[in-house]
């Protein structure tokens, strides 16, 4: 077998670089008004990564989001996307990782009331204690990044949308979020690049923002990757793995 094209080579770590590590960041849609609004958050001054600037609930997979059991899974479209040029199986934990960062750092739940019948990883379990069980039923994988090289932390961040109304209980009470964001607000979708974004943040909202009225998860997903030779944007379309 030849070499494969050098544009579809399977990023690596330089020995300089911090370690990519798997995320999933989380952007609700809520379309209760005259235009759809987006969560945000501002992360804090002194954070090592992205510091002062506004962006979706999110964060790096823990070792227990594979274990966490989900009422419903991703769609299966969703599913085949993220096992495009990834580990086997990985999907159904960056699901129930946006699913807990969404908790963690905005106090909003998307699940359904439940027992838990397995052992509750320490990191679910105020989730837990209100007597929900995550739902990924929902949750549509819509764009995906690796951060540049040359960062303090560098992230393979699957980026995922689901409508507000999915939501439990009520979408303006953040007061079980901890403090790792800021100003949490829902954001008028055409007014939330006057913030000050990541530049990738910019990005997503524009692909979301062109997609905003559409139900269905994309049949194809952006795939911004970065690696220590170059940067592609290419697409996950399931047309052929990216090696």
């Amino acid at each position: 077998m030849g070499a494969p094209d050098a544009r579809l080579r399977l990023w690596r770590v330089s020995a300089s670089s911090p370690p990519i590590r798997d995320a999933a960041t989380v952007i609700v849609l809520r379309k209760d008004g005259p235009v759809p609004h987006v969560l945000m958050g501002q992360r804090g001054a002194t954070a090592a990564f992205m510091p002062s600037k506004f962006v979706f609930p999110g964060g790096a997979v823990d070792p227990g989001d594979a274990h966490v059991p989900l009422v419903m899974s991703l769609p299966a479209l969703c599913s085949d996307r993220l096992a495009e040029d990834a580990a086997p199986g990985l999907h159904h934990a960056l699901a129930a990782a946006a699913i807990r960062e969404l908790w963690e750092e905005a106090g909003l739940i998307i699940g359904r009331p439940g027992a838990w019948d397995v052992e509750v990883p320490s990191d679910w379990a105020s989730f837990a204690a209100r007597g929900y069980l995550p739902d990924a039923g929902a949750l549509q994988f819509v764009f995906r990044a690796i951060t540049p090289p040359g960062r303090p932390r560098r992230f393979d961040a699957r980026f995922f949308q689901v409508d507000a109304t999915h939501i439990v209980g009520d979408l303006d009470d953040f007061g079980a979020a901890c403090e790792e964001l800021s100003h949490l607000q829902w954001i008028p979708l055409p007014e939330a690049r006057r913030f000050d974004l990541p530049f990738i943040t910019e990005v997503v909202l524009a692909e979301i923002a062109a997609r905003a009225g559409d139900p269905a998860p994309p049949a194809s997903v952006p795939f911004f990757r970065n690696n220590d030779e170059e940067s592609l944007f290419l697409r996950l379309s399931g047309a052929s793995p990216l090696q």
